[in-house]
């Protein structure tokens, strides 16, 4: 299980530190710029969401580049739809909730509760990552030998 957590950590802490910082850094120009409890919820939703993607999306064509070149092959479109296929079995159904109604629902009512906007974020963002991270991990070690080979 230790093996299991260093390889989760691996693919996933990067995108978790970026997402956290631009999710918190968003909310809170969010909220200076139109004092609005749902905008800033759902900016921060999806500021994080571009972060996390964005890195685990570079993370995984890095990866497929370097078993390409390893078995001579290049990597070409129909390699990216491959690693976007991969990506949406993992994180698709995870995702849905996550996006449209978790994430934003905690984002908009922690920090009204708190009474605190970032520490009310944080809170929020490490409570919808719990129910985030769940069955995308379940979907992530389901598809990862049939998905994410390359070469």
């Amino acid at each position: 299980m230790k093996q299991k957590i260093v390889e989760w950590a691996k693919r996933y802490g990067l995108a978790e530190v970026l997402s956290l910082s631009l999710t918190v850094f968003s909310t809170w120009l969010t909220f200076k710029l139109t004092n609005n409890g749902v905008i800033t919820a759902l900016v921060g939703t999806w500021a994080g969401n571009v972060g996390f993607f964005g890195t685990i999306l570079v993370q995984d064509i890095l990866l497929a580049i370097k078993q390409l070149e390893l078995s001579g092959g290049k990597y070409s479109i129909e390699t990216f739809y491959k690693n976007a296929r991969a990506l949406f079995v993992e994180f698709g159904i995870a995702e849905v909730f996550d996006s449209f109604l978790i994430r934003p629902f905690l984002m908009f009512y922690i920090p009204r509760i708190l009474g605190k906007l970032s520490l009310g974020i944080i809170i929020a963002k490490f409570l919808a990552d719990i129910t985030f991270y769940v069955p995308a991990i379940i979907s992530y070690e389901l598809s990862k030998k049939k998905l994410r080979k390359f070469d």
